[in-house]
């Protein structure tokens, strides 16, 4: 029978991390994600799978403990939501300098500042654009649905282990507190010592018959030319991602005019777009970057060899409406944003109305 239930996004999350086999998970409560470190509590895998689920002192603390898991191979994770991210983010830098694999949740509320406890999506630059310091880049996941912050814990790790850094997944407020049907993934094993010897030959695990020498984990490198071939071969890494790790979905674009570029929430109000745009006899078409880094900038291109415009859709003032310029890659291609702040979400009327404000300036209507 399958495992089918009605869940908070939120609470998805924690249940995907326990079936995925993590080993543990370090957090601290802010709103709108407390539901994560909750459910957890009360799901109490240390008395099922070990799992430790420890509530630290502060995010900054929390990403610290996933630093000291992630550096023994084991599979770890935090959650938090904006402000408590920015705190995270020497720890981020640090935990990708040093190429340890970790799962990272950002369930974005608005701000700058303490801002709201409403829905966002204004960390758009600070995940996708490396957030701390340093030359780093993470893969990006973002969820539109409950089922897909399930699918993407797991994911998440996969892309962790396979690239050695941390992976995040950015879900709006709306996502994380919204309640859909959701089929739960089929519990997985926690892996033993002996597979972690196997499978991560870099932790710092001691020596033993395993090895000669203990493994040191380390992101400082004070001679300068070794610091630069560390960074080329970060890099490197990160351009293996952009080959390897786009993720897209397009709706109506083949024969599109016009075509909207969302993700999260706001993708779910523009595919709604779409369908009243066909049904109104206007060619309009959805591109939804799954990943956000990598971004799906030849999706995007190929789309502009025929487009006459391009919306980019956000609950913010305007930052993912930057790569869509880059990846169209031609001025004379107009691409205009539309979006609400401040916790305010958009109507598909908004948006559809914008889009014919759009049509109109651009000689489209």
């Amino acid at each position: 029978m399958e495992d089918i239930k009605l869940m908070k996004g939120n609470e998805v999350l924690a249940y995907a991390a326990v079936r995925c086999g993590a080993d543990g998970y370090f957090g601290y409560p802010i709103t709108p994600q407390s539901e994560v470190l909750e459910t957890l509590t009360e799901l109490r895998p240390w008395e099922t799978t070990g799992m430790v689920v420890l509530q630290a002192e502060s995010e900054v603390a929390s990403i610290n403990m996933v630093y000291g898991g992630a550096s023994v191979g084991k599979r770890v994770l935090t959650s938090t939501s904006s402000p408590g991210l920015s705190l995270m983010c020497e720890g981020l830098s640090y935990l990708a300098g040093a190429e340890l694999p970790c799962v990272v949740i950002d369930v974005s509320r608005g701000g700058p500042g303490l801002g709201t406890i409403q829905a966002s999506q204004a960390d758009y630059f600070q995940v996708v654009k490396g957030g701390g310091h340093g030359d780093y880049r993470m893969p990006v996941l973002a969820p539109n649905s409950v089922q897909e912050m399930n699918d993407f814990v797991d994911l998440a790790f996969e892309l962790a282990f396979k690239y050695l850094n941390p992976a995040m997944i950015l879900a709006d407020g709306v996502i994380g507190q919204m309640m859909e049907k959701v089929r739960l993934s089929p519990q997985k094993p926690r892996r033993t010592e002996e597979e972690i010897r196997k499978e991560c030959p870099w932790a710092a695990i001691g020596k033993g018959a395993h090895r000669k020498e203990r493994n040191i984990v380390t992101s400082c490198y004070i001679d300068p030319e070794t610091m630069e071939r560390h960074n080329h071969k970060l890099q490197a890494k990160y351009e293996r991602m952009e080959r390897e790790e786009v993720r897209v979905e397009e709706m109506e674009v083949s024969d599109a005019e016009y075509i909207l570029v969302a993700y999260g929430a706001s993708s779910r109000i523009c595919a709604k777009v779409v369908e009243d745009a066909r049904a109104a006899g206007l060619k309009v078409g959805l591109i939804r970057p799954i990943t956000l880094f990598p971004f799906p900038s030849e999706a995007i291109r190929r789309a502009a060899q025929h487009a006459k415009g391009f919306l980019s859709v956000e609950l913010s003032m305007g930052q993912m409406i930057e790569d869509v310029r880059m990846a169209v890659g031609n001025a004379e291609i107009p691409v205009q944003h539309f979006g609400r702040t401040g916790g305010i979400i958009h109507s598909p009327r908004e948006v559809y109305e914008a889009l014919k404000q759009f049509m109109t300036e651009t000689g489209g209507l």
